[in-house]
């Protein structure tokens, strides 16, 4: 049996920090945390919305949720936080392909909302924004990366104050080195420029927030994202000013 407590907990600024011996406590104690929250939230609304990240470093969270027997999938809505501009549509590194691999296929949510990055920007942005909007977000469930971005707002495009609730940016280098470090493509030429984002208030939108952030590739992000000033230098930072977040991390990437 997975061991779900934590071996370190603390708090920084607003931020709840909890530490797992591993990444497979981590992304089951984050899975636990978010289906008591769905049902909570279940028991005295008709729906619930959420919106996920897709990534490797979410795998064993959306794996936990697909087998949760205890979440009534079809009160969710659904939405994801990015897409790539440029990929085709049956590209096996779109995020929304990701998200109903690892997700949406297995549990049938009652709504699933995909950014469809061949609209025309302008025309997806409008689309995208409006639904996201129709009412409040419930939860996001969300990743870090390695130069600290979250969804795609890496440092050069990050906007704590963003007017937009979706917006199309230019990809940072350390970005999409870190798509081919994540084993999703083959050579960096191979990542696409732009994507599609959730700006960072619309992600500062939900409810809770729960951010699950494993692996030693994620410690400097993770030391930069607790101990710096909090900056779009490091998009993350901006967490420790959520009431309602929790940063999970195992040994490795939290690093002490």
């Amino acid at each position: 049996m997975i061991e779900k407590q934590p071996v370190q907990s603390e708090t920084v600024d607003l931020l709840q920090v909890q530490v797992y011996r591993d990444r497979a406590s981590m992304g089951a104690a984050a899975a636990a945390d978010t289906a008591q929250q769905i049902r909570e939230l279940l028991a005295v609304k008709p729906e619930v919305r959420v919106i996920f990240a897709a990534a490797p470093s979410q795998n064993e969270l959306l794996e936990h949720l697909a087998k949760n027997p205890s979440i009534d999938w079809s009160r969710i809505t659904a939405f994801h936080m990015d897409e790539y501009i440029g990929l085709p549509n049956n590209a096996p590194q779109r995020f929304s392909r990701y998200l109903q691999e690892h997700l949406f296929d297995r549990v049938k949510p009652g709504k699933v909302h995909l950014i469809d990055s061949s609209n025309a920007v302008e025309v997806e942005c409008s689309r995208y924004g409006k639904l996201l909007q129709e009412s409040p977000i419930d939860i996001v469930c969300l990743g870090i990366g390695e130069n600290g971005h979250i969804a795609f707002n890496d440092p050069p495009v990050a906007d704590f104050n963003d007017p937009q609730v979706i917006k199309a940016v230019e990809l940072d280098e350390v970005c999409r080195r870190q798509q081919v470090n994540d084993g999703c493509f083959r050579d960096i030429s191979d990542v696409p420029t732009h994507a599609l984002t959730l700006t960072i208030p619309a992600l500062l939108t939900g409810a809770r927030l729960y951010c699950v952030v494993p692996g030693p590739t994620k410690r400097q992000a993770v030391e930069r994202t607790l101990n710096g000033p909090i900056s779009t230098a490091c998009p993350s930072t901006i967490l420790r000013r959520h009431p309602g977040c929790t940063l999970y991390v195992d040994r490795d990437s939290y690093g002490r």
